[in-house]
């Protein structure tokens, strides 16, 4: 065992050299340590030279088949020392980045490099324990890299002078491109979801230890609560669909994921971050002066109060369409391999909503994280029932609404996905894709083509228009004089009128909450899309149209 714990010593030494003064340590230590990691080295190689003997040795004394069945495993060299090197390139690499980044940034350096000789070793020791192991450290040493990697990005582009140099902003949003298409690289599902997890926990980490102990409190508060409603509704979608928790947990964590770019840009607009590049500047804009600008200009030439709720429901569409475009994007990128029919996109579209209003509701300071400071920490005496009225409104309403607008988006992109089954379908009926028909009749434009392009616009404009307009409707009373709360009081009705007890937010509530169950319940039983269509899998020979297992 003392062979295995110096494993990790040889990236140490060079982390050290990279930072001279980290441990303090003299040309004499370096030595030593080097000699010791040589020493390593040569002894686990040899440690596997012997379990090769030992396996051979047995065999004049035991059957082939006793040994196999006792699955003697030794790690292979490369799996190792691929181990430390990355275990030795994440701490390198921390402390150039992990310099602003919660809870490192208030640790000493000495510490920080035993806690990754500690984690090097467990590493280690876990492959040669439990092969299984090896799939599940590689994916979680990918996640915290990939956290590490951007959260330092994150640190400099808002926290340093660093977007003002044209060259290290074009080199941390190649950086930033690279990192986030890893997280979602072409592994299995269980990979996936523990790549996408270690990346969550330690951004989840990082959040949490920036604050002081009474809002750290609140936040976790807040992210118990909820996962209540998340799981019920994952519960509740997987009833009568069910599917691998594999793929349950990739496709939430996604969702959750999918939250980063409106959080990001968010970020810099409250910060007024300019970011310089070589021949141009961007400066990013609250949504609502940006559309404020659109309707009072020359475009839309409009004023008062018609103005005010034009703008309003302009910037509702802004947001929407980054964050249903964000959700496409993960979906896309997390499960397309792995689905079998257009009902699978639907129900892993609808995991990803889920995913994302968990991840809005624990972020945004006025969600959950509101409800707890208003009606628990921060009153006088607990008030639970005003807190539990709050918090299931709105995971109850506005997370359906998240789960409504991307259903409607996965359905669509479940008819792009399986473009070419789907055409072949319609094609036996004796029928025509109008737009694509059209377009290849007249243009030759490939048709199963056009119509994958046709179906992710029609889902992402659908999906941004319902959720847009569900935003626009809740806030539109806010907006009009006088804030009318009643369908009587906004047709100026008496108050005796029946009109004037029934709330304005009861029509969208209705409409989001009772037709989307309508929605659902035609769109999941549609012949179209309960069709297991199959997915290409690749093996050693290509095999054309072959079912993959679930």
């Amino acid at each position: 065992m003392a062979i295995l714990t110096g494993l990790t010593i040889p990236l140490s030494v060079l982390a050290v050299e990279v930072e001279g003064e980290v441990a303090g340590l003299s040309n004499g230590n370096l030595t030593l340590i080097g000699c010791i990691a040589v020493g390593a080295i040569i002894g686990c190689l040899l440690a596997r030279f012997w379990m090769g003997i030992c396996n051979n040795v047995l065999l004049d004394h035991e059957p082939i088949s006793s040994i196999q069945k006792r699955k003697p495993y030794f790690p292979r060299s490369r799996m190792v020392f691929g181990t430390v090197l990355v275990t030795g390139a994440v701490f390198i690499f921390s402390m150039r980045v992990l310099g602003g980044v919660a809870p490192f940034d208030t640790m000493q350096n000495s510490t920080l490099l035993l806690g990754f000789l500690v984690a090097g070793t467990a590493c280690v020791l876990l492959q040669i324990k439990f092969k299984w192991s090896r799939d599940y450290i590689f994916a979680a040493l990918m996640g915290t890299v990939l956290a590490f990697g951007l959260l330092g990005l994150t640190q400099v582009l808002l926290y340093t002078d660093a977007h003002q140099d044209p060259f290290i902003m074009a080199l941390g949003i190649v950086c930033a491109i690279v990192l986030w298409r890893f997280l979602f690289g072409p592994w299995t599902p269980r990979i996936k979801a523990v790549v996408l997890g270690s990346f969550i926990l330690w951004v989840g980490v990082n959040v949490l230890f920036k604050e002081n102990s009474d809002e750290r409190f609140a936040h976790l508060i807040a992210a118990g609560v909820a996962l209540i409603p998340a799981f019920i509704w994952c519960w509740f979608f997987l009833e009568y669909h069910k599917q691998r928790w594999s793929m349950v947990l990739l496709m939430f964590f996604a969702g959750m994921l999918s939250t980063a770019p409106i959080l990001f840009y968010d970020s810099l607009v409250r910060r007024g971050v300019e970011l310089q590049f070589f021949l141009f500047k961007i400066v990013p804009q609250n949504f609502s002066s940006v559309s404020n600008a659109f309707v009072s200009g020359d475009i839309i030439r409009s004023s008062g109060v018609k103005s005010t709720i034009l703008s309003m429901f302009i910037s509702f569409l802004i947001v929407g369409l980054i964050e249903e475009a964000s959700k496409l994007w993960v979906l896309k990128k997390s499960g397309r391999q792995f689905f079998s029919s257009i009902d699978d996109v639907i129900q892993m579209a609808v995991i990803v909503a889920i995913g994302f209003a968990f991840a809005e509701n624990v972020l945004n300071p006025t969600y959950f994280l509101g409800f707890v400071r208003e009606f628990l920490t921060q009153s006088s005496e607990p008030q639970w029932l005003a807190f539990i009225g709050n918090v299931s409104g709105r995971a109850i309403l506005t997370t359906m609404v998240h789960i409504v607008a991307s259903g409607v988006m996965g359905y669509f992109l479940g008819l792009a996905i399986f473009a070419k089954p789907y055409l072949d379908d319609v094609h036996k009926k004796g029928r025509v894709p109008i737009v694509a028909g059209l377009l290849h009749f007249i243009f030759r434009f490939p048709e199963k083509r056009v119509f994958r392009v046709q179906m992710i616009l029609m889902g992402l404009t659908l999906s941004t228009v319902l959720h847009g307009l569900f935003n626009f409707m809740v806030t539109l009373p806010d907006m009009l004089p006088g804030r009318p709360e009643t369908f009587g009081a906004l047709l100026g009705l008496s108050e005796s009128n029946f009109l004037g007890g029934i709330p304005i937010l009861l029509l969208p509530s209705f409409l989001y909450i009772v037709g989307g169950f309508w929605l659902f319940t035609v769109l999941f039983y549609r012949q179209e899309s309960v069709k297991e269509r199959g997915r290409l899998v690749t093996t050693d020979t290509f095999v054309r149209g072959e079912m993959a297992g679930a």
